[in-house]
């Protein structure tokens, strides 16, 4: 068990793309397909339980991550804020389940799901692979994020709109802003608005700062556009059977 929380973790670091990281998308992959079948169940009661056990299990998996780093003496405020996108959906996400709030899914579906996918493409884990907490902690959040807004979508038949993708693009930028002046005031980098991450990561490829920024801004339109692709194809299809009638 102390090896399980160990801040100095003896076992293997982490691999990208390694047997436990396919695990872990593969646990996740599965569980988002699930829905299609969940879809399909008309008790109330189970699709009631999956929010909110969903929801607790978020808000459980966040609060050990900030026991475990004060703990281990890794708690700051320059680094521990929930100001990171993915940070900031743990809470969105859980309120958005337990209250099935149509505003907060706009912003899950394209924010939550576009954050979240890359992070767990591109763990920052470091030293941490299984069966460490860290491991399990990572995997569990991000993967509950995407989980969460595809649930809603699914099973609950939420939908984004055009609208929609146009109030998360503009208020993306203003928290991006807001988060700016947190970072000047605090000497942090949330967002990583300041400077590329420490560790390596997929922003080391698109250039030196502040170009790296407008790097992410192209990349996340194109992940937003490929996201509403499936609701742009089923509205076109609709719209293509009523000019058949």
């Amino acid at each position: 068990m102390n090896e399980f929380f160990a801040k100095d973790f003896s076992g293997n670091g982490f691999v990208l793309f390694s047997p436990t990281h396919l695990a872990a998308i593969a646990a996740i992959v599965l569980i988002c397909l699930s829905w299609l079948y969940v879809r399909h169940v008309p008790d109330q009661r189970l699709r009631t339980g999956i929010r909110w056990g969903m929801a607790g299990l978020l808000l459980i998996n966040e609060a050990l991550w900030h026991i475990w780093n004060l703990v281990t003496g890794q708690w700051g405020i320059q680094t521990m804020l929930p100001l990171h996108l993915c940070s900031v959906f743990v809470f969105l996400s859980a309120w958005m389940l337990v209250r099935r709030s149509y505003p907060i899914f706009e912003f899950a579906y394209f924010l939550g799901i576009a954050g979240a996918f890359q992070a767990i493409l591109t763990p920052d884990l470091g030293i941490y692979d299984f069966p460490h907490f860290r491991y399990y902690q990572v995997f569990v959040s991000h993967g509950l994020i995407v989980a969460s807004a595809l649930y809603m979508a699914v099973v609950e038949g939420m939908r984004p709109t055009w609208k929609s993708l146009g109030r998360v693009l503009i208020w993306t930028n203003v928290y991006m802003l807001a988060v700016g002046g947190v970072n000047a005031l605090l000497g942090s980098n949330y967002l990583f608005i300041a400077h590329p991450p420490e560790t390596p990561s997929l922003i080391d490829l698109l250039g030196p700062w502040p170009w790296y920024l407008l790097a992410l801004e192209g990349i996340g339109l194109v992940l937003f556009l490929l996201l509403y692709l499936p609701f742009a194809i089923r509205d076109l299809s609709a719209r293509r059977r009523l000019a058949r009638v």
